[in-house]
């Protein structure tokens, strides 16, 4: 008792005048965010590529800092962003239905627009059906984890992109089972394939054209291993559709494998000149999907000027071919350009030509040379690409001209020599 006694007295003695103490706080959420330097010691050096705002769009030109730049990082391959019948057609569309849907498609957010843009794109893309959502990213997110549930397994490229890795990510969360394979080898494909049991469903997910490189999925060497081990197949064709294939339809027509795919899925924002994605695919599948997916029916519809843009785009597309021939004109020109000059350039039949510079730092200066002297393309450096793989990538256009590619590649061959990168 006396003991207890003493170490209560002692305690409040303690607590009237505590030993001085180092105090230490617990972590914080956002320690994080304030630690982070990296972009803002970019920035100090001048050469930060990222977040630069656009002030008008011409297409192949744009105007950014006051001043006309040839534009030759984006995914507009078509050049219809600036084509006066996709502009007119969504001005239209906002003038009849408005700016907005408020609503998602499964309630009050469809218009008539919404229905004739699928039968369109299935039409297209010769499926049964097809189905809007109203972002390319969220795309992805409304096909995997509805479809791949759990015990079941869906298999992705390493290299695949960050929508489709956030919808794998979201079916292994519902209790499904997520697995991965080498980037487009066919035989790593096969002996992940063969560890899975035979009688359980599969869905195997490639893009078409990867993002970052602009190679082509081995699609004739990925099929036979679908089919042999029960497995269904989703290609995503971003940067495929107005790009490859018969009519510009994409990876499976490049290959004439139209009905051995089972579902394509794409998005408005890259050939279509708007913002929305879809997928087409069997009516059963689609339905379902229209009844099942969360990414659609709690999400806002696809707006009335995006919708009608996308059509007018698709239009084009389907009745201007010379576009395509015209469009990989232009990047095999670079291409073979970039290549007689002596850069490292990752090969392909696509409108992404990616130069390899290998090093973060000589990354940013060379961007920031180009983009000094009228060129704008996007810097990729590490951990977004491999070490070593570094590099400036290019993307073209059907509306970009001999002048402009000639300016690129002039430009290219000046900086590279002066920073020692080529001869």
């Amino acid at each position: 008792m006396r003991n207890a006694a003493n170490q209560i007295r002692e305690k409040r003695i303690e607590e009237r005048h505590p030993a001085t103490q180092v105090e230490t706080k617990p972590p914080d959420l956002f320690d994080k965010c304030r630690s982070f330097t990296r972009a803002d010691e970019v920035k100090a050096m001048g050469y930060y590529p990222y977040f630069r705002p656009i002030q008008e769009n011409e297409g192949p030109v744009v105007a950014i800092e006051g001043r006309k730049v040839i534009m030759a990082g984006s995914n507009n391959y078509h050049g219809l962003t600036a084509d006066p019948r996709v502009k007119e057609a969504a001005i239209k569309a906002v003038e009849k239905y408005g700016t907005g849907c408020s609503g998602s498609r499964y309630l009050t957010g469809t218009l008539d627009l919404h229905i004739e843009l699928e039968e369109r794109l299935a039409d297209f893309f010769q499926k049964e059906a097809c189905l809007l959502y109203t972002t390319g990213y969220l795309t992805a997110q409304g096909i995997i984890p509805t479809l791949v549930q759990k015990g079941e397994y869906v298999i992705s490229d390493r290299d695949n992109h960050a929508c489709i890795v956030a919808g794998n990510l979201m079916a292994k969360g519902a209790f499904a089972d997520f697995v991965r394979y080498k980037h487009n080898d066919m035989q790593d494909l096969e002996r992940v394939v063969s560890k899975l049991p035979l009688e359980v469903p599969k869905l195997i997910v490639s893009d078409g054209v990867f993002s970052t490189t602009g190679t082509i999925v081995d699609l004739p060497n990925l099929v036979p291993v679908a089919k042999q081990h029960n497995a269904r197949i989703l290609i995503d064709d971003a940067h495929s559709v107005g790009v490859i294939g018969k009519g510009g339809r994409g990876t499976a027509s490049h290959f004439g494998l139209e009905k051995q795919v089972d579902m394509i899925m794409g998005t408005f924002s890259k050939t279509f000149a708007s913002l929305g994605g879809f997928v087409v695919a069997d009516r059963s599948v689609i339905n379902y999907l229209k009844h099942h997916a969360p990414a659609l029916i709690f999400s806002a519809s696809p707006t009335p000027a995006a919708v009608a843009a996308a059509l007018a785009a698709l239009d084009i597309v389907k009745h201007e071919p010379d576009r395509i021939k015209r469009l990989r004109a232009n990047s095999d020109k670079m291409r073979k350009g970039f290549k007689n000059m002596g850069f490292e350039v990752i090969d392909g039949q696509t409108a992404i030509v990616p130069v390899i510079i290998g090093d973060d730092v000589t990354t940013f200066i060379f961007w920031r040379a180009l983009f000094d002297a009228g060129v704008f393309v996007n810097a990729f450096i590490s951990p977004g690409v491999p070490n070593g793989m570094q590099m400036l990538r290019t993307s073209y256009m059907a509306t970009h001209e001999d002048h402009h590619l000639d300016k690129i590649l002039e430009t290219f061959g000046t900086i590279g020599k002066k920073l020692g990168i080529i001869q």
